[in-house]
């Protein structure tokens, strides 16, 4: 079969590998038929994810057909058309029974693209398939689906639900890519008061008011008094961070108001200071956190009751062996205007 493989920092390849087969009694078999590029994705080709080995295939969101099914597996079957999760669960460690599946003890986690291959090719063995796949109604098509497979519960659970968003509060997302979108997006269902975006690029910032923000402000100049000016002095309740760079965390502890709390969503490649010295006295509380996909249900539902459109994400679409070109486009964003690129046989 054909996947895209990660040949080293910088280097990738869409070439032949071996099939895609059962391992263990807990595995299905997938066919692709959708799937995304990720920002994580492009990290892991930065370098900024070293436990990635050369020779990994890349990706961990997918739609598929289910090929075949190991004997343990009980909650699917041959032609269940299914949303591959980002997040694999064993389902019976104390973390998983906790709905904490990121943690999972029992050698789940973030296991697609990352420690086994993942979803950037024809065919994906799928670990703990009856706990890291959801059968999907016929009404959600392919598309609104693999939106669902990552980034939008990652946004609901690590920075809107993490950062405890409530009606009436003030939000800054600081960098709105497509997770910063999709904060925006599920901040939504919260009713705040209000919805600030922060970005460098004013196509980003032009797609953040079209999905929600009320304000947008370019990091060029001073958010810092401008999210002030707009609070009346205080800052945010909650800023979260969508870009995974030092300067954008350090950002977000100076947008908050004492007692407010910081989300951090990105992925981080090298150190960011904490400024404690600045900050004991706030009385500001950090999350951090890979998304759990414990929300992935509850999106389901509201897609297809019509209160979720996933659909506004999609920006451009490949055809699955055209996934060097998808990459090469995703790669050139800021100029492209690509949020989210889908891959489809």
């Amino acid at each position: 079969m054909k996947a895209l493989v990660y040949r080293g920092s910088g280097r990738r390849e869409w070439a032949e590998v071996p099939d895609a087969a059962l391992v263990d009694p807990t595995d299905a078999v997938v066919r692709i038929t959708a799937t995304t590029i990720c920002g994580t994705d492009l990290h892991i080709l930065r370098g900024d994810v070293p436990q990635v080995e050369p020779g990994r295939v890349l990706g961990h969101e997918a739609v598929g057909i289910v090929e075949q099914v190991g004997q343990a597996v009980t909650g699917l079957e041959p032609g269940h058309r299914v949303l591959v999760s980002c997040i694999s669960a064993c389902g019976r460690c104390r973390y998983c029974r906790a709905s904490i599946y990121s943690q999972c003890l029992g050698g789940g986690g973030w296991m697609l693209g990352h420690r086994v291959d993942g979803t950037h090719a024809e065919y994906v063995r799928v670990p703990f398939a009856d706990w890291s796949t959801h059968v999907l109604p016929d009404s959600v098509t392919d598309e609104d689906a693999v939106m669902m497979s990552d980034i939008l519960p990652t946004a609901f659970e690590t920075g809107v639900r993490n950062g405890a968003v409530q009606p009436g509060q003030a939000v800054v997302v600081v960098g709105p890519g497509p997770i910063g979108l999709a904060v925006i997006t599920t901040a939504r269902l919260f009713t705040p008061g209000l919805i600030i975006a922060v970005g460098r690029s004013s196509g980003r910032l032009a797609a953040a008011k079209r999905f929600g923000a009320d304000i947008v402000l370019s990091a060029a100049d001073d958010p810092v008094a401008a999210v002030a000016e707009l609070t009346g002095g205080l800052g945010a309740d909650v800023a979260v961070e969508a870009v995974g760079a030092p300067e954008t965390f350090e950002l977000c502890t100076r947008l908050v108001r004492p007692g407010g709390r910081v989300a951090n969503i990105g992925v981080h490649g090298e150190s960011a200071a904490l400024h404690l010295q600045q900050l004991w006295a706030r009385n500001i509380t950090i999350t951090t956190g890979l998304v759990d996909t414990s929300t992935t249900p509850a999106l389901l539902a509201m897609s297809v009751a019509g209160r979720l459109d996933p659909s506004q994400f999609v920006t451009h679409r490949f055809a699955l062996p055209e996934m060097e070109a998808a990459y090469d486009l995703f790669e050139r964003a800021a100029e492209t205007g690509a949020l989210k690129v889908v891959l489809s046989r």
